[in-house]
């Protein structure tokens, strides 16, 4: 158990304060999506639902894709976009797997219950309609980062039966860096963006809910990274059967 104050929030989850190069990286993932675009040629901005960003961008190998990866972007549900993460496409593209790398809303604009929802849609979009544009819609694996990570262990606590699924549309999950219980969040200063109360920061923590889909979950975190984003891994490892 933590007794958490705001400094100790403060200090755990504040990434630019923590990693003061930050907009050197930035940059370089911004410089790497730009030629991996260029080379690549992916489908950009396919609608997956109604919201102002709730689109997509798919990488296609050039032969039938072997599976489909699904990348939920980081920036702690306000910041960064698709357009920052194209980089992660390569690697898998040249592998022969299809890669969507999606956008949705950003707080405060909206709720991260709202993202949590646009991130099913563009899961479900994928499984429904990838195929048409060259996705393997059979062999799904969703996965992301820092708040994507958040976003893809949400996926496992959905009630896909209710999505109209007979079955989970994924198959695998990788959450890297993943903030899995948010309740420390509501004494963060950006919680001015995230809106968080006691209670919305406990229904939204994958932490303490419990996983309706039975799939393998790789949980990954930078060994030095801040000790809460350690800490954000550990406990959904231990908590998960």
């Amino acid at each position: 158990n933590v007794n958490y104050t705001r400094e100790l929030v403060e200090t755990g989850y504040n990434n630019r304060a923590a990693v003061p190069e930050y907009a050197q990286w930035f940059a370089r993932w911004a410089d790497t999506s730009a030629a991996a675009r260029a080379r690549y040629a992916p489908a950009i901005d396919l609608r997956y639902g109604p919201g102002a960003h709730e689109t997509l961008d798919l990488f296609v190998p050039a032969q039938a894709a072997r599976g489909t990866f699904l990348f939920l972007h980081g920036g702690w549900w306000r910041s960064l976009d698709k357009s920052d993460h194209s980089f992660v496409a390569p690697a898998f593209v040249d592998a022969g797997y299809a890669v969507a790398v999606a956008n949705y809303d950003l707080c405060p604009a909206v709720s991260i219950a709202t993202i949590v929802d646009q991130a099913r849609r563009a899961l479900a979009w994928l499984a429904r309609d990838g195929a048409a544009h060259g996705a393997n819609t059979q062999r799904i694996v969703v996965g992301g980062h820092s708040a994507g990570g958040h976003l893809t262990t949400m996926m496992f606590t959905c009630d896909w039966a209710r999505a109209g699924f007979a079955k989970a549309p994924f198959v695998a999950g990788v959450s890297v860096s993943g903030v899995h219980d948010l309740r420390p969040l509501t004494l963060y200063s950006a919680n001015e963006d995230f809106r968080l109360d006691d209670a919305e920061a406990q229904r939204l923590s994958p932490v303490l809910d419990t996983p309706r889909v039975r799939a393998p979950l790789l949980v990954a975190v930078g060994a030095d990274e801040t000790r809460e984003f350690v800490r954000q891994s550990q406990i959904l490892f231990d908590a998960w059967p």
